[in-house]
């Protein structure tokens, strides 16, 4: 537990930086009903165990909220509380005009259809920042391991978008519910 004044301000500094963005990671991987809840816990276990806390703080952070929200959740519930964060993301593209608004939506619609462990790989990079290196720390992998699930998760949201029926012919409420 910290109890310095030092070590409070530090944590301060950290948690006002990093919270949003954990917070962020959580709502892409459980939804935003237990954002607030896993990230604070996550910020908890930060507090308890402040002396450990590598450098830099946001995979290790990253990796204590994967580990408390699968703790939180059995499989399927954090699974349809994600497919409702993507319909709901997914509708909101939809209303909105202009090409790339299609191209989102579509991109919704390909991730929507992957499973949960892709869209993690694919999301870690592409929407938390991470490097590859923190990403693989986060996953619990060798950064090699990360590029294979990288490159094979790729491939399966690159042939959901050239699936006609899956991108351009169904109504997006047909392929959200």
């Amino acid at each position: 537990m910290v109890t310095d004044p030092d070590a409070v301000t530090r944590f301060t500094a950290l948690y006002d930086e990093l919270y949003p963005r954990v917070h962020a990671y959580v709502v892409s991987r459980g939804g935003r009903q237990l954002a607030e809840e896993v990230a604070g816990e996550t910020f908890c276990v930060a507090w308890r165990r402040f002396a450990d806390l590598p450098e830099p703080a946001l995979p290790w952070l990253l990796g204590v909220a994967r580990n408390v929200l699968r703790e939180s959740y059995r499989v399927e519930a954090r699974q349809a509380s994600l497919a409702k964060e993507m319909r709901a993301w997914a509708t909101e593209a939809a209303a909105d005009v202009g090409e790339a608004v299609v191209d989102r939506a579509m991109l919704l619609r390909a991730l929507a259809a992957l499973s949960d462990d892709d869209r993690e790989v694919l999301t870690l990079v592409a929407w938390q920042g991470l490097t590859s290196s923190a990403a693989a720390s986060v996953i619990g992998c060798s950064k090699a391991a990360y590029f294979v699930r990288l490159h094979r998760a790729r491939k399966r949201l690159e042939r959901a978008l050239s699936e006609p029926t899956a991108t351009q012919h169904i109504p997006l409420t047909e392929i959200m519910r």
